[in-house]
């Protein structure tokens, strides 16, 4: 089942987009992610770009390849993610809707990892529940978002 979770920011969809699509930034949203870079030229958010991710969870670092599957400037932007080379491990999803004042920001988590890779994860990383632990670092990383969305566009977080 995929995991879920929505907010909604006071600020335009397409000003939310620009901070999601623009993967180098994802350090600065997500508790994970440590930093990203684009492996296609042109760099940037199109469907079919690659870029890279490295990850961090208690002391141990990984490198993840992600192609970029949507990228509707305003609406959705999804990667899919790949790991040790060849190994489905997730497919991640933006969605942004527009509401009164702002939008709402959904972000889905899908996992694709067989059970094999499921194992290794909980033996590598000690994450026995990655649905709840996805979870609390998905609210983290769109609390972030939000907070920086809404000082782009200058109105004060919400609480």
């Amino acid at each position: 089942m995929p995991v879920t979770v929505v907010t909604r920011v006071r600020a335009a969809p397409e000003v939310v987009w620009d901070l999601v699509a623009d993967v180098t930034r994802m350090g600065q949203w997500s508790p994970e992610t440590t930093r990203c870079r684009w492996l296609t030229e042109p760099p940037g958010p199109h469907e079919g770009a690659r870029f890279a991710g490295t990850n961090a969870f208690r002391g141990r670092r990984w490198r993840t390849e992600c192609t970029v599957v949507a990228a509707d400037r305003g609406r959705e932007f999804s990667f899919d993610v790949i790991g040790g080379g060849f190994l489905a491990v997730s497919r991640w999803t933006y969605a942004f809707r527009a509401v009164d004042g702002g939008c709402e920001v959904t972000e889905t988590y899908v996992d694709r990892r067989g059970l094999a890779l499921k194992l290794f994860g909980i033996l590598a990383l000690g994450i026995k529940d990655r649905d709840a632990h996805n979870r609390r670092t998905m609210t983290e990383t769109l609390d972030r978002l939000r907070a920086a969305a809404e000082a782009q566009v200058g109105r004060p977080p919400q609480i």
